[in-house]
């Protein structure tokens, strides 16, 4: 054990049952519930005043302020008392509150970086874990004594000596250095997305060409900070065209095919497209895939390769407005004009058909049970679905063909009794 957290708990042991553990307990309590009228005010006023994007925010700093509030009353009371009693017990209180700060500034950070999901919780739960274990260890006395022998565990890299702990440290800072441009970049990021003037495609290609910079400038910081020869990354760099040339070529396409597609405009965020089988409104463009959200609500993730190499038809690449057909029957004896003006009559009473382009009706065949009409629409919100649109369509035309006897016929079969023979005609 260290002699100065010998001497510490020594000083508490020493002032158990005095005045001078009295007045520390006392500064304790006054420092929690001075913290704790802070976040309550704050609190307070986010959920009344602040607008609802800044209460995230504002909660979390509200989180970290806690700790941070009251580990400044504790240390400027720690100064005064200082000058006429023991203040161990503060100083203790103080690494416990510096402990916590940290577990909660770590957190907020990945939430910041990391969507939610078990990969977070895990990450978050090893962060605590290990500051923690880290603070117990200070505390305990143990940590100089684990440190030198994690310093005594030596082994040897190419010519190089190394021991445990320089490892250790050398991962650690590689780690920090990503983490802190991971959330620079992620910064940046929303910050860029906000920019209405700049186009959606540029967005995000400005948005993932600065996160790969950041990271390959925190890599080369990092393996600088431990010690390591850069040149060794000519090494990496062609043993990982070797590994792209032959077993991640398809990766590597689908990679250099999304920054094709965000450069060229050809595909964006919001428009209506049909790949292969699926049809439905790109939501997101990632350097590697995209993904399609389907007009029934599911989401398909396509390989940004795909669309280089098929066709894809883009339903709002020059037009946001979409086409929506609608087909019919009637009997031969309607009364043609009276049906096509019906169909035009549904088509323009619904809120969503355009009046321009304007709806067109037209006969397009004879076929064995009636005559066929075609009624097209435009519309300008295909991401909002064309199924619900074509019910409502289908159900307005039946209930004027109702009103106006228009018949819509359905296959029908006449037999024949001729003598001893029968003869079936359709």
């Amino acid at each position: 054990m260290s002699n100065r957290i010998d001497f510490i708990w020594q000083e508490i042991i020493a002032d158990i049952g005095t005045p001078v553990a009295a007045w520390q307990i006392g500064v304790i309590l006054m420092a929690f519930a001075i913290a704790w009228m802070i976040n309550g005010v704050i609190r307070a006023y986010v959920m009344r005043h602040a607008p609802e994007h800044w209460k995230i925010g504002i909660g979390t700093f509200n989180r970290l302020l806690f700790p941070l509030s009251m580990l400044c009353i504790v240390l400027l009371s720690k100064w005064m008392l200082g000058f006429w009693q023991h203040t161990a017990m503060l100083q203790l209180a103080s690494n416990l509150l510096l402990a916590m700060a940290a577990v909660r500034l770590a957190v907020y950070a990945m939430r910041y970086i990391i969507a939610p999901g078990g990969v977070l919780k895990a990450i978050e739960s090893a962060l605590a874990t290990l500051i923690w274990l880290v603070l117990v260890a200070h505390l305990s006395g143990f940590l100089p004594e684990l440190l030198a022998a994690m310093e005594s565990i030596e082994f040897t890299i190419g010519k190089t000596k190394v021991n445990l702990l320089i490892v250790l440290q050398g991962l650690l800072t590689i780690l920090v250095t990503i983490f802190t441009a991971m959330w620079f970049s992620r910064f940046i990021e929303n910050k860029l997305m906000q920019v209405e003037q700049i186009n959606a495609n540029t967005r995000v290609v400005l948005s993932k060409v600065l996160r790969i910079f950041l990271l390959f400038i925190a890599l080369l910081i990092g393996l600088s900070a431990v010690g390591l020869d850069l040149t060794l990354l000519s090494v990496f760099g062609g043993a990982l065209g070797v590994g792209l040339g032959f077993g991640l070529q398809r990766i590597a396409s689908n990679y250099v095919s999304g920054f094709i597609l965000l450069v060229d405009k050809s595909i964006q965020i919001g428009d209506v497209v049909t790949i292969d089988v699926h049809y439905g409104v790109i939501r997101d463009l990632r350097t590697r895939y995209l993904v399609l959200q389907k007009l029934d609500g599911t989401e398909v993730i396509i390989p940004n390769e795909t669309l280089i190499i098929n066709p894809v038809i883009n339903h709002s690449f020059l037009d946001r407005n979409t086409r929506v057909v609608v087909t019919v029957q009637v009997a031969y004896q309607s009364d043609l004009d009276l049906v096509i003006k019906l169909l035009l009559q549904a088509a323009n009473e619904h809120a969503r058909v355009l009046v321009t382009p304007e709806p067109a009706a037209i006969v397009t065949g004879f076929a064995d049970s009636g005559i066929d009409l075609r009624l097209s629409v435009w519309i300008p919100d295909a991401e909002q679905g064309t199924a619900g649109l074509q019910s409502e369509l289908f159900l307005a035309i039946w209930r004027l063909f109702k009103a106006n006897n228009v018949s819509i016929p359905y296959p029908q079969r006449e037999v024949r009794i001729l003598g001893d023979s029968v003869s079936v005609v359709d």
